[in-house]
């Protein structure tokens, strides 16, 4: 994400997509596991996302007089992760908002 677009998402946005971004990293994380991630620069790109929305996050609640990690309580409570697979994906994500998950229980339970 650019700067310009973090500065621009509101505090509870801000948590929602540090939020989105940490899963799709988790998810990241096992398709290359398991040896089905192409771009394995991705993960690293998300990681670099999340430490810029973490960022402004802190020097928001600075400028607020807060506590540390108080926009992400206050607003985690909110965050609701299936929004995220109706949401269409970044073209940088390049699939990875595509229900990974749910394709290998659909594989354990035989529905492939």
């Amino acid at each position: 994400m650019k700067p310009a677009e973090i500065r621009a998402l509101t505090d509870e946005q801000l948590v929602h997509e540090e939020l989105r971004i940490e899963r799709l990293l988790l998810q990241a994380r096992f398709r290359k596991a398991t040896g089905q991630l192409d771009d394995t620069s991705q993960a690293r790109k998300m990681r670099k996302d999340v430490a810029r929305l973490r960022t402004e996050q802190r020097s928001r609640e600075i400028a607020q007089a807060l506590d540390t990690d108080t926009l992400r309580n206050r607003f985690r409570g909110t965050f609701d992760p299936s929004a995220d697979e109706a949401r269409p994906a970044r073209p940088d994500e390049q699939g990875a908002a595509s229900g990974f998950l749910r394709n290998i229980v659909d594989k354990i339970k035989g529905k492939d």
